[in-house]
């Protein structure tokens, strides 16, 4: 632990930086300037928030609202209000020392500091991510700022020397700081590259939907990989002492995570055979809805109602899976109807095909056609078959609109639905029936006797 936080070099490092601030910052001239650059953050106090309204206007400027970055941009401006105000009022007061002859190093050191952060400020504006914009803007400042001081050499060697050793491998803060930094700016530029890598592969028409997500899925897993083992060189880490944790991972995974893998598995398979993929309508179990997006361990699947269920993709391998869309839309569905006995079949038959043929969504080629099932124990059982083309609109209204459709038929030519009925035949006998008709069992009245005795048992609550 000493050789990681070495006490007497680190009390070393104060002395010296003691000693330069007393031979270098406790002067006149640097304290006069420091005076002034406390005054310029007056103004640029008062003045904020007017200027940050003037900027905030620009955001409606109809020149800028067909410029996404731009907009961005201008939104930007109203929080740099303070720092532009007060890098302004610094570069008077340094035009000022200059006609006066009169030392300005540290108005022009914090003129460029500002200007440091204004400029890095805007830039990170540009990046999609607000919280990413922001980190990179303050590890960039932090750079630059040491740059401009002058410190930035210093403190790398400051930091490089605590460090710890861990058989041939170094490890020091200064090593952990850039690697740190590096994998979030390898990260970010792995995002922004798969994104733009994503919208391209999307553009081309010529790949089906499942092939597309897998082609951005490799991709993303590419760079991902390839940043994190960038990430990790960069602190002088053997990247073949991997394999050992590589068969730590693998026992792991045949442990626990078996199910896990196993879903990411039948995510790929799934992207590969193309037997499912986005806007498909498909039926598993009790589920019915189309498919939404296809994720590396489940499947997003939307219902009519709006209920969205997550099947893992396990279960759309070992399953049954109905796939109404795989490779044709076309889908027949069928309705059944009854009828009376003392109707005619044959027209009924005619009428049903009518009362489908009126659905707009239900196809004239071919057209509906209506057979006679059975005969049943109440009615002539009839079955209505029509098809579609756009199972994703649902099947429960087609079909709903196409009994309402019957029904109108029905009554117009007073074709009758019939309803269960039993009959009670009566058989005959040498013996004549015989009927008996009894009263119901009436009470006795009661008697001063029996109410003399029920009332000699009532308790005292009751008395």
């Amino acid at each position: 632990m000493n050789d990681f936080w070495p006490t007497d070099r680190i009390l070393a490092w104060f002395e010296r930086a003691l000693n330069w601030v007393q031979a270098n910052l406790l002067l006149v001239p640097i304290l006069l300037q420091v005076a002034a650059v406390a005054l310029a953050a007056v103004p640029a106090i008062l003045l904020a928030k007017p200027v940050g309204r003037l900027l905030a206007r620009l955001q409606n400027w109809r020149p800028l609202s067909h410029i996404p970055g731009l907009r961005r941009l201008c939104a930007t401006l109203p929080g740099l209000a303070f720092p532009l105000v007060f890098v302004l009022v610094i570069w008077v007061l340094d035009g000022i020392a200059i006609q006066a002859a009169y030392p300005h190093n540290v108005l022009r050191l914090v003129a460029s500091l500002l200007n440091a952060w204004i400029f890095i400020r805007l830039v990170s504006t540009l990046m999609n991510d607000p919280v990413w914009g922001r980190t990179i803007a303050i590890m960039a400042w932090t750079i630059a700022a040491l740059n401009i001081v002058g410190l930035l050499t210093p403190t790398i060697a400051m930091l490089d020397s605590l460090a710890i050793e861990l058989g041939s491998v170094r490890i020091s803060v200064y090593g952990l700081i850039k690697a740190v930094m590096s994998l979030a700016i390898l990260l970010w530029v792995a995002s922004f590259a798969s994104h733009l890598f994503e919208q391209r592969i999307n553009r081309v028409h010529r790949l089906t939907p499942s092939v597309q997500v897998l082609l951005v899925k490799l991709l993303k897993i590419v760079l991902l990989s390839v940043a994190v083992f960038f990430a990790l060189s960069t602190i002088g880490i053997d990247l073949t002492a991997l394999a050992v944790f590589g068969g730590a991972v693998g026992v792991g995974i045949g442990l626990g995570l078996q199910r896990i893998v196993a879903n990411l598995i039948s995510g790929l398979i799934l992207l590969l055979d193309r037997s499912i993929k986005p806007g498909d309508v498909i039926a598993i179990g009790d589920t019915f809805g189309w498919i939404q997006s296809l994720g590396a361990r489940y499947t997003a699947v939307r219902t009519r109602d709006g209920t969205e269920f997550l099947i893992p993709n396990e279960d759309l391998i070992t399953n049954q899976v109905e796939n109404w869309s795989h490779s044709d839309v076309h889908l027949r569905l069928k309705v059944p109807v009854g009828i009376s006995y003392n109707n005619d079949p044959r027209r009924a038959i005619e009428l049903c095909n009518i009362a489908a043929g009126k659905c707009k969504r239900v196809l004239e080629t071919p057209g509906p056609n209506t057979l006679l099932r059975g005969f049943g124990d109440n009615s002539v059982d009839l079955e209505i078959r029509f098809w579609i083309n756009d199972p994703q609109n649902g099947r429960g209204n087609i079909i709903s609109e196409v009994l309402l459709n019957v029904w109108d038929e029905f009554k117009n030519n007073d074709i009758e639905i019939p309803f269960p009925q039993r009959d009670l035949h009566l058989r005959s006998s040498d013996q004549p029936l015989k009927f008996e008709v009894s009263r119901p069992y009436k009470a006795k009245p009661a008697t001063e006797s029996s109410l003399a005795a029920s009332a000699s048992h009532e308790s005292p609550e009751r008395r």
